[in-house]
């Protein structure tokens, strides 16, 4: 590791304040150039796809219930543990049924790790961003109120949510071949492996 030190000051710097009078440059240029905050409300902000915001249990558009087949990957992979699911096996088919589905949003830390894991995309971290509350119970989301969300996030989106897709259901960089079906997907360039760009491939497309 090298250690840069910041060179001395000579005489003159030292008595003119030359750091003072960078500084206040620097403040006057500040003063008089384009204000670049948004004046939120009335300046609202673009959303970009793939946004994490308020968490949503995709409804199943034939049956209407959740998606969720409790596989539990996004119970375990969860690093706030967060999540808390219960359920109970069919008796007629083995299957997993969900009695329950909680989030505490709280505790979140909006990784979206619970998105990538789903095998059947039954999570979802929308790109609604404006959700608050004067209580814990208004941040901590049941599995009806997970589903209320996606509702409210599908008429947000005009009703037009069956061809909607979040790339984070699809985990960046995977090839298609090892995800499961309801996750091959297509999704923006970017979220491939040939889409990506990092380290000197990164230089190389900055010069071009």
């Amino acid at each position: 590791m090298q250690i840069q030190y910041k060179p001395k000051r000579n005489l003159l710097q030292t008595i003119l304040h030359v750091e003072l009078l960078q500084g206040m440059a620097l403040t006057l240029r500040t003063l008089f150039s384009k204000p670049i905050t948004r004046q939120y409300p009335e300046e609202r902000p673009d959303v970009q796809l793939g946004f994490r915001g308020q968490h949503a249990l995709v409804r199943d558009e034939e049956t209407g219930a959740s998606k969720c087949v409790a596989c539990m990957r996004c119970v375990t992979v969860c690093p706030s543990r967060c999540i808390r699911i219960r359920f109970h096996e069919d008796e007629d088919t083995s299957a997993r049924v969900v009695d329950s589905y909680d989030i505490e949003a709280l505790r979140c830390v909006y990784c979206g790790f619970c998105e990538e894991v789903c095998p059947v995309n039954a999570l979802i971290l929308t790109e609604v961003f404006e959700y608050s509350g004067f209580q814990r119970e208004d941040i901590f989301f049941d599995q009806e109120a997970l589903l209320d969300n996606w509702d409210k996030f599908a008429e947000s989106k005009g009703g037009k949510i069956g061809s909607y897709v979040n790339p984070f259901w699809r985990p960046r960089g995977m090839n298609a071949d090892k995800l499961t079906a309801a996750k091959r997907i297509d999704v923006p360039d970017e979220w491939t492996i040939e889409g990506q760009v990092v380290g000197k491939n990164f230089k190389a497309k900055g010069t071009e």
